[in-house]
């Protein structure tokens, strides 16, 4: 899950399900949740900030140092993010399916 997490080109975003999908557990998102939200000791970093939920939600955020810090993440990379939804979130949308070479 975290090397999936790790291919997520900046600007980008991915869901839980997509990545539990490619590791080929596709019902396991809430699984991927959990990983992502206890990856921040985790060497080499993981972009836990580029996974949402999805309908491009926020869902994780309180994983977070703080409630803002996602989001804020994800807008320094160019991510606009309205009421804790990434706008364009199709657009973002990257899917580790089709872009990750096995």
């Amino acid at each position: 899950m975290y090397e999936i997490a790790r291919q997520i080109p900046k600007g980008c975003v991915t869901s839980y399900g997509a990545i539990a999908k490619c590791i080929g557990t596709g019902k396991s998102a809430r699984l991927v949740g959990w990983a992502m939200s206890a990856c921040s000791g985790v060497k080499p970093k993981v972009p836990a900030h580029r996974v949402v939920n999805s309908a491009g939600v926020l869902s994780g955020k309180l994983a977070f140092k703080t409630p803002t810090h996602m989001e804020e993440l994800l807008e320094k990379e160019g991510v606009t993010v309205k009421n804790d939804k990434v706008v364009d979130f199709k657009k973002r949308f990257w899917d580790p399916s089709i872009e990750m070479q096995f």
